[in-house]
């Protein structure tokens, strides 16, 4: 995700949500998508691994060999 540092005045947003119909609804869609990406990655960041099969457990290894 593309990080943006876009500041605006109060006169400035208010021309770009005007500037056409579908203005405003264009910067929600993007501000709302932009939201969404940042959870989506905070959320699926490294995780702590359990059990056995992440090889967190030690101990010797029960295998029909060793029976």
């Amino acid at each position: 995700m593309t990080k943006r540092d876009v500041r605006l005045n109060r006169g400035e947003l208010k021309a770009l949500l005007l500037s056409d119909e579908d203005g405003f609804r264009r910067v929600l869609q993007t501000v709302v998508q932009e939201a969404l990406e940042a959870e989506m990655t905070r959320r699926s960041g490294p995780r702590k691994a359990s059990g056995r099969r992440s090889g967190l457990v030690t101990g010797p290894a029960i295998t029909n060999a060793s029976l």
